[in-house]
């Protein structure tokens, strides 16, 4: 987000402030229930927006080196990941082309080759197979035809993107639509990987998503935890394209009253929260970034995610790393034991007859928006149906 435009969201936040308001939609939304609980709809979404969707992996700082490589299954298809020694990635299906076995497990260092467990065939950071044993015995299966599957993959703005099928076109200016130039502010290639924590829950991914779409629950749930340290339904929203951002007031930005615009420290006195749809919620919160990544689970009510904490310096010492103990801890806490276990029974009450649909108010702006976003693009795919 550029500098003029965090004075002017901060203008706004002091507005909501002084006239006890926030960011408002135009009117209600009723959100049906069968979009956390239709299983029909929860394989729709897994094809359109997971199996042949781009996939945002994280910042690039998750492979910083030549030689670095991580796998990635969340998505439902087994994704390898590679930093080469030019610097470039590559992404390829994590599978053997001899029997199918997985070639690698979870991440590593300084890789010149992959090696199958199975049976030793091994491919190049290109994804060539260099070497299988016994090769007389596969003189009728060309080396050139058995390399790795190669996956689209790039890098923008210091993060990566995977296309998860071999060959599908990445348009990844068009999935950031009009948002790239708030994410380049940032500049996320300067920062550093601390920790990635996983976490699997009994609800829908979406409900995880909508977690970070408003501030009206602060004072409620998080009365013990975060509510000391923001006001609650105090935001400002704006949408690009399906992604959106909703800005948050640190009980703080009262300190910039009275002080010069042009020395204003906006991100220390704000959250700010980016949706990038359909899955990834990136946070700046004053000097460091947090993202998330919600995947749907085996069910309809079950999700598995990630999040990843980036540093703007490596740690160098102890004090440093219980300093960001401390800031992952306290998120951990915040959405484990208060956000994550409260939705988790919105779950269960879906499947209770209770009610047919939600109700997002003229408060909840990014909600709002997320689920309509959803809507549209699962509508698109039966449009062009009947249009054919």
């Amino acid at each position: 987000m550029r500098r003029e435009e965090q004075i002017a969201e901060a203008r706004k936040l002091l507005a909501h402030l002084d006239h006890r308001t926030t960011a408002l939609a135009e009117g209600i939304y009723r959100n049906p229930v069968t979009d956390y609980t239709c299983p029909v709809q929860a394989e729709r979404e897994r094809e359109l927006f997971f199996r042949n969707g781009p996939i945002n992996i994280g910042l690039s700082a998750l492979l910083p080196r030549a030689g670095d490589w991580m796998t990635h299954d969340y998505a439902g298809m087994p994704i390898l990941i590679l930093r080469r020694a030019d610097g470039s990635l590559g992404a390829f299906l994590n599978v053997c082309r001899h029997r199918g076995a997985r070639i690698v497990e979870g991440c590593g260092h300084d890789a010149k080759s992959l090696s199958c467990p199975y049976h030793g065939w091994t491919y190049g950071p290109d994804g060539s197979l260099v070497a299988r044993p016994d090769d007389p015995s596969f003189a009728a299966a060309e080396p050139a035809t058995q390399g790795l599957r190669a996956l689209p993959v790039t890098e923008k703005l210091g993060m990566i993107w995977v296309g998860p099928r071999p060959g599908m076109r990445l348009d990844v200016d068009g999935l950031l639509d009009g948002v790239a130039g708030d994410l380049a502010a940032y500049e996320l290639n300067r920062y550093h990987h601390y920790e990635t924590r996983v976490l699997r829950r009994e609800m829908n991914w979406k409900l995880a998503v909508d977690t970070f779409c408003e501030t009206y629950h602060l004072s409620y749930l998080h009365a013990a935890t975060v509510s000391p340290l923001f006001h609650t339904n105090r935001a400002t929203f704006d949408a690009f394209g399906r992604n959106h951002r909703l800005i948050g007031a640190r009980r703080t930005i009262d300190e910039l009253r009275g002080q010069p615009e042009d020395s204003w420290n906006v991100f220390e006195h704000t959250i700010v929260v980016y949706v990038l749809f359909p899955n990834t919620i990136f946070l700046f919160q004053r000097d460091h970034v947090e993202t998330w990544h919600m995947f749907p689970g085996e069910r309809v009510d079950s999700c598995v995610m990630y999040v990843s904490l980036y540093i703007p310096e490596p740690v160098a010492s102890d004090k440093a790393r219980q300093h960001w103990d401390n800031n992952f801890n306290l998120l951990m806490a915040t959405v484990e034991m208060e956000d994550f276990p409260t939705c988790e029974g919105m779950q269960r009450g879906f499947l209770s007859g209770a009610q047919e649909s939600i109700v997002f108010g003229r408060n909840e702006p990014a909600l709002q928006h997320f689920h309509r976003g959803v809507a549209a693009s699962l509508a698109e795919p039966q449009q062009q149906m009947a249009a054919e």
